[in-house]
């Protein structure tokens, strides 16, 4: 008995004519996300992808990656059966046996796509279900409310068979590289890995910008960075990361500036380098995790203060979230044990006691007077690590 996968889209549907490029692009993540996972062919007809797994014994693993790229709305295992009622019949008796046990309620739903079969999707629907029942025995019909509901596809060269409630939910959203690029301030924190996967979601590639102070911080933060930007991967199929070092810029706005500025003034040096290192990138815009409110730097005095250095739009997906829903979702997405690992980041290291919550921006201009603003940046920007983090295996 042949399985496939069935692959299940969303709002490329709406696409109109541009929708082939967005199924194009959704096939070429799909292959991305199973090299050196299984040998598959890939197709798409009719609204669906069909998934053809060489290799049966992988066919659950293939699953799992691909409920984690971007477009992907469900995934089901189907078998593959000939156009005719008595195939059909047969198939859904053999493949659903596990799940047509008794005392089950059950429906039969019916899909047509191919208007020469003989008989139509109400026609299937009642035979097969009839057939079903008298097969198993102490089953109960039920169109209203089923526990099991079979469904039967009959496509332009074949016909399928799955059960709806096997079906394995997806990440939605639209496919990766579609919606443009921008550069996420990843930081070792609970919030930025849930912004780049919030903003992914909606089509845009995602490279990645983090700050890092030796000796302040450990190799130990480092690595817990890169532990994030792995998973982000695994949605993504690879994350550029760019690694600047920050410690120099750090200590010169201790030494030259008032401590409650501190905050603001490293933050405008971060917005500043990643936007440099977004433009010799091709991206569009930066993407943050801030929460309005949340901590000192995240008042909207405070985010105008921090908008005012750079020209590129701010993307902040998490403006509105308080923490509990933030911290699900990284829960759902995985980051969250990692994030709250206790390596400290370049901000906590140096976080005033008093920072200022209703800074104006003259103000934090003459505090960053006292430093060589473009000096610092330029020099940070000439020492930044680049590294390609992928998902582990």
């Amino acid at each position: 008995m042949k399985e496939i996968l069935l692959v299940k889209y969303g709002e490329i549907i709406l696409k109109g004519g541009n929708r082939s490029r967005f199924e194009k692009t959704l096939i070429e993540n799909m292959s991305n996300a199973l090299k050196n996972v299984a040998e598959t062919k890939i197709t798409v007809a009719q609204a669906t992808v069909y998934v053809d797994v060489s290799d049966a014994e992988k066919i659950d693993l293939v699953t799992e990656r691909l409920a984690k790229v971007f477009g992907v709305v469900s995934i089901v295992k189907a078998s593959v059966c000939e156009k005719t009622i008595e195939s059909i019949e047969n198939t859904a008796k053999a493949y659903l046996k596990d799940d047509l046990i008794s005392g089950k309620r059950f429906k039969v739903e019916a899909k047509r796509s191919d208007k020469t079969f003989p008989l139509n999707s109400i026609e299937i629907s009642m035979e097969v279900g009839g057939f079903l029942d008298d097969n198993f025995e102490g089953l109960i019909v039920d169109v209203h409310n089923p526990e099991v509901t079979v469904k039967v596809e009959v496509r332009d060269t074949a016909a399928y068979v799955y059960c709806r409630e096997n079906r394995i939910k997806g990440q939605g959203g639209m496919p990766q590289g579609t919606g443009g690029k921008a550069t996420l301030l990843l930081s070792g924190g609970i919030d930025s890995p849930v912004a780049g996967h919030m903003m992914a979601k909606r089509g845009t590639k995602i490279e990645a910008v983090n700050f890092f102070s030796y000796p302040y911080t450990s190799e130990r933060a480092k690595e817990k960075v890169i532990e994030l930007a792995s998973i982000l991967a695994q949605y993504t199929s690879s994350v550029k990361l760019h690694i600047v070092p920050f410690t120099e810029i750090q200590l010169a706005i201790r030494d030259n500036c008032p401590e409650q500025h501190m905050t603001l003034l490293m933050r405008r040096f971060m917005m500043k380098i990643a936007e440099i290192i977004a433009e010799k990138n091709g991206s569009q815009a930066l993407i943050t995790g801030e929460s309005a409110g949340q901590v000192a730097s995240q008042t909207l005095a405070a985010l105008n203060v921090t908008n005012a250095v750079v020209k590129m739009p701010v993307l902040r997906p998490l403006i509105g979230m308080d923490k509990t829903e933030i911290i699900e979702r990284a829960e759902k997405i995985g980051t969250f044990e990692t994030s709250i690992l206790p390596y400290e980041d370049c901000c906590t290291v140096f976080t005033p006691k008093n920072p200022t919550t209703q800074p104006t921006l003259s103000k934090i201009e003459k505090s960053e007077s006292h430093l060589d603003f473009d000096g610092l940046v330029k020099k940070a920007v000439d020492e930044t690590e680049t590294v390609i983090i992928y998902p582990k295996k």
